[in-house]
């Protein structure tokens, strides 16, 4: 009985160890997934992080690239306000000189009648760029509007005779 019972509790533990190892294999099987479930993650947050670091330096790239175009327009701004100063003080030198000019000839003018010669062609005649006429309004954010601006007016046809009285342009000047 003592045999029996040694054998019977030899079994037992047979038993148990047989259970047990069971356990620890249903264990070791889910530790190995586990395992590689870990592996698998890090490898994830791995490509996560490279992920990350192209497109911080993407968006470092786009940032750069929006700084310099703000660079580029306060260039530009500047660039057409300087022009636009510069418009201006040629304007105001060309309507200068115009008033100046047109006195003096007036005078020139008025000197030739005297003695029957012809007037002097005035500058619309002689030069189609020197004509100062409001011709449109040019317009801008940054200074407002100027009510002159120089322009080409076209030249007399080539059949129009010349007058004393002044020439055929200035008398459609006048009427309008």
């Amino acid at each position: 009985m003592a045999d029996e019972q040694e054998i019977m509790c030899k079994l037992e533990s047979i038993k148990e160890i047989r259970n047990k190892t069971l356990q620890m294999e249903k264990i070791k099987a889910r530790l190995k997934a586990e395992f590689e479930a870990l592996e698998s993650e890090e490898r994830h947050l791995k490509e996560y992080k490279q992920e990350m670091d192209l497109l911080l330096q993407e968006k470092m790239a786009h940032v750069e690239e929006l700084r310099l175009i703000h660079a580029d327009i306060n260039v530009m701004e500047n660039t057409i306000k300087q022009s636009e100063n510069d418009l201006n003080k040629l304007l105001e030198s060309t309507r200068r000189l115009h008033d100046e000019y047109k006195p003096l000839k007036e005078h020139v003018d008025a000197l030739r009648m005297t003695l029957g010669l012809q007037r002097l062609p005035d500058l619309c005649e002689e030069e189609e760029k020197l004509s100062l006429e409001p011709a449109c309004l040019v317009t801008s954010k940054f200074t407002g509007m100027h009510l002159y601006a120089l322009y080409a007016k076209p030249r007399v046809g080539p059949g129009t005779p010349k007058s004393q009285n002044g020439s055929k342009m200035n008398k459609e000047r006048e009427s309008t």
